[in-house]
């Protein structure tokens, strides 16, 4: 059984830092693209950073330059460093596993919300 734990959100002030983490369990974590997606009140859900197999990152531009994705494929751990947040961050994060090949393989973990709040 697939599991995506997602930990570290909170509340946190405007231009502060939080840290995500997604602990992955029942997949071969290294061969998945790994994202963090992203919910606002009252709006779609979004994607926010995703990064593959080999490392390579990519940003939507609202978080570019403040938000960095990084993984380790040994501990099967995804994080999200959130620096310089802003209002407009708030929602719930989500940790998202994708495989895509003859058959594809996509997974969502629970969630953890994010306020930030003066």
């Amino acid at each position: 059984q697939v599991m995506l734990v997602e930990s570290g959100g909170g509340l946190v002030q405007p231009g502060g830092s939080l840290r995500l983490s997604c602990a992955a369990s029942g997949l071969t974590f290294s061969i998945y693209n790994m994202g963090w997606y992203r919910q606002a009140p009252g709006k779609e859900r979004e994607l926010a950073a995703t990064i593959t197999p080999d490392g390579t990152t990519n940003y939507t531009d609202s978080v570019k330059g403040r938000f960095a994705i990084s993984r380790d494929n040994a501990k099967n751990m995804v994080h999200l460093q959130m620096n310089s947040v802003k209002l407009e961050d708030t929602g719930v994060y989500y940790c998202n596993a994708l495989y895509t090949g003859s058959v594809s393989y996509n997974y969502w973990g629970q969630g953890t919300q994010v306020t930030v709040s003066s």
